[in-house]
């Protein structure tokens, strides 16, 4: 019984040893695609974006995600986090034209705008924003936040979304620092109260759409 425990106790050790090999493996993966993504001319931003994406789709399943099949509540859920973040934006918007805190304005708007703008038509840059959307949510919430909500609850959501923004600290434009933050919490608190990968990813697909291609917030 004893020599069985410690079998038991030791195959434990070695395969949460195993897993958190992957998951470093991943993860330095996925950060040397962000800093490419960032690092790379505007003009191949596109491109650069679903590689670095996809390098995200792929960490997740190498890891072991595969997400279900939504629900109609799922997909609602994520509708109205979605409009709701977008109210946040459409507000902190006016607010920095109106304020400039810390120097901030509607240029540092328009850089992370022009990004997008360069995919070409509506119908690439959708895809690419596709792309952006499965890629960040499989991998920051459905493989990175899933992993440290049992431990930390609700505060798996703010870790996760500092952990990103810090990532965004080498675009060297601190609106985009903060806003990933802010949106990250969102689809973080999304995920984490609807239990579901499809919630988050839903906010993020539509908010995506709305404030990059139908409804800009300038």
């Amino acid at each position: 019984m004893r020599f069985t425990a410690s079998f038991y106790l030791h195959s434990r050790v070695g395969h949460t040893v195993d897993e958190g090999k992957k998951l470093a493996a991943a993860f330095i993966a996925v950060l040397a695609g962000m800093v490419f993504l960032f690092s790379v001319p505007a003009a191949y931003f596109s491109e650069a974006t679903i590689l670095s994406t996809s390098s995200m789709i792929v960490a997740s399943y190498s890891l072991g995600l595969r997400p279900k099949r939504p629900s109609a509540n799922q997909l609602f859920v994520g509708v109205i986090s979605g409009a709701a973040l977008y109210g946040v934006f459409f507000a902190g918007n006016a607010g920095i034209n109106a304020l400039h805190p810390f120097g901030l304005s509607s240029s540092n708007e328009s850089s992370i705008y022009s990004l997008i703008a360069g995919s070409g038509t509506p119908y690439l840059s959708a895809v690419v924003l596709l792309f952006d959307s499965v890629g960040y949510e499989t991998f920051f919430r459905g493989t990175l936040q899933a992993r440290i909500t049992g431990r930390l609850g609700p505060l798996s959501a703010p870790a996760v979304a500092a952990l990103d923004a810090s990532i965004h600290v080498v675009t060297g434009n601190p609106l985009w620092v903060a806003t990933t933050f802010v949106a990250d919490l969102a689809w973080g608190m999304t995920y984490y109260f609807s239990r579901s990968l499809a919630a988050p990813f839903t906010s993020h697909f539509l908010w995506d759409l709305t404030i990059f291609i139908f409804l800009p917030v300038r």
